[in-house]
């Protein structure tokens, strides 16, 4: 089961957490997914490849909570907050929430090198540069592994330095596993855009395991 799901997903309230939190029921509950993923490809679109880890969304009743986990905050925000208030903007105009208010916080990943979508983006953006996949894939590994990670896998998957036919190549060092629901893995997949075509990344981070005192809290509660 560990190699055919996503992990973050196998994972779902054992140790990851959602990243969209709120209640609905009946058409309300389609409604408000279909608009949180045109929240997240939004900012995508406009923050480009601004090495975002995470995008957390919160409803309340009066209020949209949406926090952003970035490497670049300086790339979100902009110059004088220009960037973040023209997102900010977009946002709203785009949810439409007659009485409710928009809030939009950015916050910095403290170690990018953990964070699995933030390592795909920076192999996606050395491989449309035409860099060699061999060598982004081993500098990615080691950076990780530096920060503290106990195993990286990367996997890269296309028409690899423009070959004519398509192949797979993928790197690990350490261990990585899939089916220990207590492992913290993150996972993330990104694509490069190349002359050759699409190349597929993926990435998989194990950062240790999870006891069930540290999920439950200092106190044990």
């Amino acid at each position: 089961m560990g190699r055919k799901i996503n992990p973050i997903g196998f994972r779902l309230a054992v140790t990851k957490d959602w990243e969209s939190k709120w209640f609905a029921e009946g058409t309300q509950y389609g409604d408000l997914v279909v608009e949180d993923d045109h929240i997240r490809r939004l900012i995508h679109k406009e923050l480009g490849r601004a090495g975002i880890a995470k995008i957390e969304i919160q409803r309340f009743p009066k209020q949209i909570a949406i926090r952003i986990y970035t490497a670049r905050p300086g790339v979100v925000i902009g110059r004088r907050g220009a960037s973040v208030n023209a997102l900010k903007s977009k946002l709203e105009a785009m949810t439409n929430v007659t009485g409710k208010n928009l809030r939009l916080d950015v916050i910095e990943v403290d170690q990018p090198d953990l964070s699995a979508p933030v390592v795909a983006e920076s192999i996606v953006e050395q491989l449309e540069r035409r860099v060699s996949q061999k060598r982004v894939m081993r500098q990615a590994i080691t950076r990780s592994v530096r920060a503290g990670a106990k195993g990286v896998k990367i996997v890269c998957s296309g028409r690899l330095a423009g070959s004519e036919m398509a192949r797979r190549e993928w790197m690990h060092e350490g261990r990585v596993p899939l089916h220990t629901l207590r492992a913290d893995v993150d996972f993330a997949v990104d694509e490069a855009l190349t002359t050759f075509g699409r190349i597929g990344v993926k990435v998989w981070i194990y950062r240790g395991d999870v006891m069930p005192a540290a999920r439950r809290g200092p106190e044990g509660v």
